[in-house]
């Protein structure tokens, strides 16, 4: 099946009389005969649920329809993205590890792995996605564990170079983790570049509607995890809260990132996503290839009204010829990036939230890459935590206006635009 097709079809297929639609199961437990055919689950020695807080069939339907859209091995959902980041890098790096993050992703996963995952015993390398080649060699280390990087970053609409940090990262025997969220499976498939390890933030394009959060984890299921087993003795070396299972001898490189996740992570963390919110993540997807189509054209033209608007000082948009990432973008994306522009407004930081003040039809809100057209300030908002140096590290400047084009009539989201910018010359 080709990808429009996999949006509405993939990931479950109903028998004779059965729902036509993904069934809600909304039950926290599942009935078993016998005690023996319980135990087998809790031993992995069988497929199957019995306690939602690990699995739950209407959550895997639509992880599997996510892991056909990436092509890959296998999925699962969580909480947030926020969560899908932490399981991600979690699963692999321990207290003593290091992993090699680039500077461009978004303010929240920064401060995941900067503060929060560093408080655990993980250090990062945060490295400028247009490193030189030495540079890039040099960041890792023995213990380096993983390299992170977000296809489209955060606001700063960097495109990341996968295939030449995946070749990287291969070298040094550890994986690329890729978020994904931005480009959405539609525009981009980072495991056809070399990634491993793809993520989401389903709460943006993929359920499309502001509606849920969420996030997910696909494996590729190519990485050797046995040929590296020194560096992960999670996956290659028994595990004995599961009676002494080796995740990667018993499920092999397709199944055992994710089944590690779900058994290990899951149980222990338990950011599963409600099977209610799944069940709407998928109406979302079923969309998903018709809007992106629109939210590219849409952004398109917004992006070219910004560059030749006076009060506009720059716009950062892959999209357009003479951006620094167009090529890259052709590359990985050759038939559109994303939804989402980064301008800044002439008069600085004040003009731009003065032109934010005007604005009718575009609404401010802590939200990106959804139906409705919505606006941001980063500086003040998502990245309000980082210093101005690590702004600027990041591909953030302090006046940068992070607009979200929708999927409304184009003319009406340029004269909204225009309107605004009108107001805020003499701010």
């Amino acid at each position: 099946m080709r990808k429009e097709t996999k949006c509405i079809e993939a990931g479950y297929t109903p028998k004779n009389g059965e729902s036509r639609m993904i069934p809600i199961i909304q039950s926290t437990t599942f009935k078993y005969d016998t005690s023996a055919d319980m135990g087998k689950l809790f031993d992995l020695e069988a497929s199957g649920y019995f306690y939602t807080r690990l699995q739950n069939p209407t959550n895997d339907f639509v992880a599997a329809k996510l892991t056909a859209l990436e092509g890959g091995a296998a999925g699962m959902l969580t909480s947030s993205g926020q969560a899908a980041s932490f399981f991600s890098v979690f699963n692999l790096a321990n207290a003593g590890d290091h992993v090699i993050a680039s500077t461009s992703i978004y303010g929240g996963t920064y401060n995941l792995f900067s503060v929060t995952m560093k408080k655990m015993g993980i250090d990062f390398t945060f490295i400028d996605p247009d490193c030189s080649d030495e540079e890039l060699e040099a960041a890792f280390r023995p213990n380096t564990k993983a390299v992170f990087g977000e296809t489209i970053a955060n606001p700063a609409l960097i495109v990341f170079d996968i295939e030449r940090f995946a070749k990287a990262a291969h070298s040094h025997g550890v994986p690329l983790i890729i978020d994904n969220t931005f480009a959405t499976p539609v525009n981009c498939r980072p495991i056809e570049w070399g990634a491993d390890i793809v993520i989401h933030s389903t709460t943006k394009y993929l359920d499309g509607h502001d509606a849920t959060v969420g996030g997910a984890i696909i494996d590729s299921g190519k990485f050797d995890w046995m040929a590296h087993a020194d560096k992960f003795p999670g996956l290659c070396t028994p595990d004995d809260s599961y009676h002494g299972i080796t995740y990667a001898e018993k499920f092999g490189k397709e199944g055992a990132f994710i089944t590690k996740a779900t058994a290990q992570l899951m149980r222990d963390i338990g950011a599963i996503p409600s099977p209610m919110n799944c069940y709407i993540l998928n109406l979302g997807i079923e969309s998903l290839a018709v809007r992106m189509k629109r939210h590219c054209e849409n952004a398109q033209k917004v992006a070219e009204f910004l560059q030749a608007n006076e009060n506009v000082a720059y716009v950062t948009y892959p999209g357009l010829p003479g951006d620094k990432y167009y090529e890259l973008g052709k590359k990985y994306m050759p038939d559109g990036t994303c939804g989402v522009i980064s301008f800044g407004v002439k008069g600085g930081r004040k003009a731009a939230e003065e032109m934010m003040k005007h604005l009718k039809l575009a609404i401010i809100a802590t939200h990106v890459a959804d139906a409705h057209t919505c606006v941001l300030h980063p500086a003040s908002s998502t990245h309000r935590q980082m210093t101005d140096e690590e702004l600027i590290a990041c591909g953030v400047m302090p006046d940068m206006v992070r607009f979200s084009v929708g999927i409304e009539n184009v003319d009406d989201i340029i004269e909204d635009l225009a309107q605004a910018l009108e107001a805020s010359k003499n701010a």
